[in-house]
């Protein structure tokens, strides 16, 4: 599926009305919370997005602990900017992937793994944040705090608006959804 930057704000009222209604379902969740989290959404259709992070060779990296023994490398004058982006980019990459895709990730036995890991990231970016004088920080702590409740309710999303057919790839009904709602004349859906 192609999507192009033209799209981008029609696909990211189709995520703000996903995620606000699941959201609202399960009583979780903020309406600043809701927006960045269909931000993420949005910002994800892209595969170039959430595959951001490159190993030296420029190999994409998809685990959690590559992208973070990718990092290590030598320390810069950025490097808490650099650390605080590694860390956003590792909440919002572990929401994704343990809400949306959480059969998947629970396949694969990281789970709690990303649950701990996306919690974690998002305190550090609060922190960071704190110390950089940033707005925005208290988002990333109540971020950080609810992780599970948040990836929970966007699987309770995927189980609702973006279910697969028996046997069709897990990431079919999701693509599916989004090409409906692209197409002119269906955004009514």
């Amino acid at each position: 599926m192609s999507l192009e930057k033209s799209s981008s704000p029609k696909l990211k009222e189709f995520f703000v009305s996903m995620t606000r209604q699941s959201f609202d379902q399960l009583g979780v969740g903020d309406r600043q919370i809701v927006d960045y989290i269909a931000s993420i959404l949005t910002e994800f259709s892209h595969a170039d997005h959430w595959l951001l992070i490159r190993d030296a060779d420029g190999r994409r990296l998809t685990s959690v602990v590559e992208m973070l023994i990718a990092q290590l490398g030598p320390h810069n004058s950025n490097r808490i900017l650099g650390e605080r982006a590694l860390r956003k980019h590792i909440g919002d990459y572990t929401l994704f992937m343990s809400g949306l895709f959480r059969s998947f990730v629970e396949r694969g036995g990281y789970l709690e793994y990303y649950l701990e890991e996306g919690k974690r990231s998002y305190r550090t970016v609060s922190e960071l944040d704190v110390s950089l004088y940033r707005p925005g920080f208290l988002m990333f702590e109540e971020l950080s705090k609810g992780f599970k409740n948040y990836a929970g309710a966007l699987d309770y999303m995927r189980k609702c608006y973006f279910a697969p057919s028996p046997g069709e790839n897990p990431f079919a009904g999701f693509l599916k959804q989004i090409e409906r709602w692209m197409r002119p004349g269906l955004s009514d859906n």
